[in-house]
């Protein structure tokens, strides 16, 4: 994590942005004391879920698919 007063980010922030794009930390000082800090964005968004998550974690019924009792349908719907 690299430390940086405020005159030295104005002097040059172009240098401290890239930097920051290649996932540099950086902390401003102001009067000895953090006052910001800047970081990488997180694109944990673009990031495609592996496939097989949660395996073994549960099973699937083998009549997961039947139709449900009739009784149970009454309640769902209402009656």
């Amino acid at each position: 994590m690299l430390t940086v007063t405020i005159d030295e980010i104005q002097q040059n922030l172009t240098g401290y942005l890239q930097q920051v794009a290649a996932g540099e930390n950086i902390i401003i000082m102001h009067a000895g004391k953090p006052i910001a800090e800047i970081k990488p964005v997180s694109l944990t968004f673009q990031q495609i879920r592996p496939y097989g998550l949660c395996a073994g974690e549960f099973i699937v019924p083998d009549d997961f698919d039947s139709p449900l009792a009739e009784d149970i349908l009454n309640i769902f719907e209402g009656k």
